[in-house]
């Protein structure tokens, strides 16, 4: 019997009713928080190249238990309705989870941004954002989009320009979309803050040896072997950390023209500096390549990370995967059966919802600065500093009454003395999250016998905070 694969759709819908199932919901309620609120299609035409073009586009709202509600909005020629409403649901347990006071969204425009010339992209951007903004599915009290796949700071700064534009007396523009360049009221950090959200998932994982245990693995991430999949914003970022601050040998990186792979440890910004500028990895000079690309999920490893579509991992190649423990960095890489098939083997799967929650934690933080109006750090960093100093020469006259047979450590007045810049801040907020929801996620798998996987926690926990909302509004 051919088993069926389902939908990405369908799969988180899986996943929603096996924890539904666990706890003691009003079927009514049950429904409000499982179903869309609402999907929005447009068809707008641009004159381009002496005709005009017709463009799909969509915005799903899943759930406005919390306002304003955010999600990405992602360019491919994949993007279709259900996709959108999943991703959007996505977005409501996410935002839940980390505690960030949103609800769930989603756009996607069909089309590929690499047949396009960078006006073009402008122009259709623009009218894009044109008919989601008069319908208030951009705004920075109701919806509030951000970069996804084929998207980035470029087209948030037109998305922003264009509402600012539209609403020339909202005193709050900038804070409609996030993701934005620094000039554009952007905030630092947020380009790598999926990736960077990924380290800290992992570091908080490896914080406890029990949970380590349970995929067979021990010790820290120093030494542990990592496949990648995928080498966009978010794979290269948390790659990159992972190497270069935790000692993590990324043996295998894979791509849309096959895969590179070298037991001894990949480099990653030499990789990636290649195929920014040849467009693939298949000429790589200092690996080998495989054209088979996704052969190489499959290779033996300590840590595998999808970054990049959903549906990688599934019921045809679920069994060959052999790394013990699966870090989500993409949204729905594993299908629901695949997530069966990987639970039956004692897979490890850190789940997408938590995952990948670094975007949406610092988007929040940037929509925060824009509502505020002031960047992080600026009234209180000289401050610390000066109180610092004061400690500082204190240990100074201390070390001399010593005669100086005890001083601080060489870097100590340098390190100390610094006040947290916006950058450090955001660090600093992002870690705290991160390690929040993975510590309420982690008390219901091992508080819970019949919770077998962090999963189902997770969606437990997010379930629950949405339930709560609604409840507390009478609903």
């Amino acid at each position: 019997m051919v088993r069926h694969e389902p939908s990405f759709r369908e799969s988180v819908d899986l996943m929603f009713n096996r924890a539904a199932a666990l706890m003691e919901l009003p079927p009514g309620l049950e429904e409000k928080i499982r179903v869309c609120n609402a999907i929005y299609t447009v068809r707008f035409g641009v004159r381009l190249r002496g005709q005009i073009q017709t463009f799909t586009g969509y915005r799903a709202v899943h759930s406005e238990h919390m306002e304003p509600v955010k999600g990405g909005i992602r360019y491919a020629l994949s993007v279709n309705q259900d996709e959108v409403e999943a991703l959007a649901a996505l977005m409501t347990y996410k935002c839940a989870l980390i505690d960030a006071p949103f609800g769930g969204s989603k756009g996607g425009l069909c089309i590929d941004p690499r047949q396009y010339e960078e006006h073009e992209l402008e122009m259709i951007t623009r009218r894009f954002t044109y008919e989601l903004a008069k319908r208030d599915l951009i705004n920075p009290s109701q919806n509030v989009p951000a970069p996804d796949m084929g998207t980035g700071e470029r087209e948030m700064a037109w998305m922003a320009d264009q509402y600012a534009r539209m609403n020339t007396t909202d005193i709050n523009a900038q804070a409609c979309v996030t993701g934005k360049p620094l000039n554009a009221g952007g905030i630092h950090g947020r380009v790598e803050a999926t990736g960077r959200g990924v380290q800290y998932a992992l570091r908080e994982f490896f914080r406890h040896p029990e949970d380590a245990a349970k995929a067979g693995l021990s010790g820290t991430l120093d030494g542990k072997r990592v496949i990648v999949q995928g080498l966009g914003n978010v794979g290269y970022h948390a790659a990159k950390f992972l190497a270069e601050e935790d000692g993590a040998r990324i043996i295998g990186i894979i791509e849309r023209d096959g895969a590179l792979y070298d037991p001894n440890g990949l480099d990653v910004e030499a990789v990636h500096t290649w195929l920014t500028s040849h467009g693939g990895v298949a000429d790589y000079p200092d690996a080998s390549h495989r054209a088979e690309g996704a052969a190489v999920l499959e290779e033996e490893c300590d840590i595998l990370i999808p970054a990049a579509l959903e549906g990688v991992i599934n019921l045809e190649n679920a069994h060959r995967i052999q790394a013990p423990l699966i870090i989500e960095a993409a949204n729905g890489p594993v299908t629901a059966g695949a997530d069966e098939i990987l639970q039956a083997k004692g897979t490890v799967i850190i789940p997408d919802m938590y995952a990948n929650a670094g975007g949406v934690t610092v988007s929040y933080f940037e929509w925060v600065k824009n509502l505020s109006h002031i960047r992080f750090g600026r009234m209180q960093r000289r401050q610390e500093e000066a109180r610092h100093q004061l400690v500082v020469d204190q240990l100074e006259t201390l070390s001399e009454a010593l005669g100086k047979t005890w001083s601080p450590s060489p870097d100590f007045k340098q390190k100390y003395l610094r006040g947290a810049d916006e950058l450090e801040l955001v660090r600093s907020g992002l870690d705290d999250a991160m390690r929040e929801a993975y510590q309420t996620m982690r008390q219901i798998w091992h508080g819970r016998p019949e919770v077998k996987d962090l999963r189902t926690s997770a969606y437990l926990v997010s379930i629950d905070k949405v339930a709560r909302s609604y409840r507390a509004k009478g609903l």
